[in-house]
């Protein structure tokens, strides 16, 4: 079980040996710091606590996290995670060398927020004619129930906020690695905007109900 923090830096298109042209996602990945193992006997499971994205400006750091960082003599760092993977130790760096071209990988993003939006957009409702004076274009259409039980069902697909979620694409392929730049290209595309911060495990360490 392998894994590390990135950034989305963007996509772009290279060319194969044999001339396929392939579309690929720039994440620059790690290097990252270890900066805390937890154990089950003080914490109650393992895992390592890791930092990625230096902080410049030490003013936008508190007192707290300060002393956290200077246990281990590590630079501050904007994004901190915990993940499960072994042989490490609290001030080890890993690299985007851990992972090697032709591994399936799986990664997790935020997605893009797109605001409150109405079904059709959010839902892929078919709406209703758009002409002759229908009145009923992108409305949601009728819902309720009858006399029972006089109300909207739970869960019902209605106008509100989209994107802006957790989600997981998984077992795509790296195409690339560069350790000399910290980058990763992989087949396809990851959920976010560029400058997202990405997780990126092994693609066998991601549970199957994970979206």
């Amino acid at each position: 079980m392998k894994s590390i923090l990135g950034k989305k830096l963007g996509m772009t298109q290279v060319f194969t040996e044999d001339g396929r042209l392939i579309p690929v996602t720039v994440i620059e990945a790690g290097p990252v710091k270890v900066l805390q193992k937890k154990g089950k006997d003080k914490d109650g499971y393992d895992a390592l606590q890791i930092g990625f994205d230096i902080i410049r400006k030490e003013k936008n750091v508190t007192k707290p996290m300060k002393g956290h960082f200077k246990k281990v003599s590590s630079p501050m760092y904007r994004l901190l995670k915990e993940i499960e993977m072994e042989g490490f130790n609290a001030g080890d760096d890993i690299n985007v060398d851990i992972f090697s071209k032709g591994e399936k990988v799986s990664v997790t993003g935020t997605s893009k927020g797109k605001g409150f939006q109405g079904v059709m957009k959010r839902h892929n409702y078919n709406g209703g004619p758009g002409s002759h004076g229908s009145m009923f274009n992108r409305a949601p259409g009728s819902m309720g129930a009858s006399s029972y039980p006089s109300r909207v069902w739970k869960n019902k697909k209605l106008p509100g906020h989209m994107g802006d979620e957790r989600v997981t694409v998984k077992n795509i392929e790296i195409f690339d690695v560069r350790k000399e730049q910290n980058i990763m290209l992989v087949k396809g595309a990851v959920p976010g905007a560029n400058g997202g911060y990405l997780i990126i495990k092994s693609a066998s360490s991601v549970p199957a109900r994970e979206s």
